[in-house]
């Protein structure tokens, strides 16, 4: 599985933190960036994250920002994606195994480092199930196809 990861200048730390434990896990991690404290914008790293994943480059992606939301936000304006804000280990599997999330953004502000490791983790272990959330992610993908579609 090929992973991709990127943070503002907020989340870099953290974003360190998750792309080496990922590295040491045995996963081939590519980092988009930022590699200074120098500010950044996060829409720009999380759609640069995002646009590689709807392009087949990577399989999943981490994104780091101060809370995870404006990361989450970005990312999901890029079609065919599916970003989820993670705090906690259960919606960290679900957002694989119920939502086929590609991505997951977290808040350099909010969760350590040693819970975005275990976070992260229940995420990679997990695979879509298909099953009875399969329509509600068809429907999630129509939505995004019906506006795709107006432009």
């Amino acid at each position: 599985m090929r992973i991709v990861v990127g943070s503002d200048h907020l989340g870099r730390g953290l974003k360190d933190a998750v792309r080496d434990h990922l590295r040491a896990e045995g996963y081939e991690v590519d980092d988009a960036g930022t590699h200074t404290d120098d500010p950044v914008d996060y829409p720009d790293i999380g759609r640069a994250v995002a646009e590689d994943i709807a392009a087949g480059r990577h399989d999943r992606g981490v994104l780091v920002c101060g809370t995870g939301i404006g990361m989450a936000m970005a990312a999901n304006k890029v079609p065919g994606i599916r970003a989820a804000q993670i705090s906690d280990p259960y919606g960290a599997e679900r957002a694989a195994k119920s939502n086929d999330a590609q991505i997951v953004t977290l808040g350099a502000l909010t969760v350590g480092a040693e819970a975005a490791k275990l976070l992260v983790d229940a995420f990679m272990r997990s695979e879509f199930a298909g099953g009875r959330s399969a329509p509600k992610v068809a429907k999630i993908d129509a939505i995004d196809a019906d506006y795709r579609r107006r432009d």
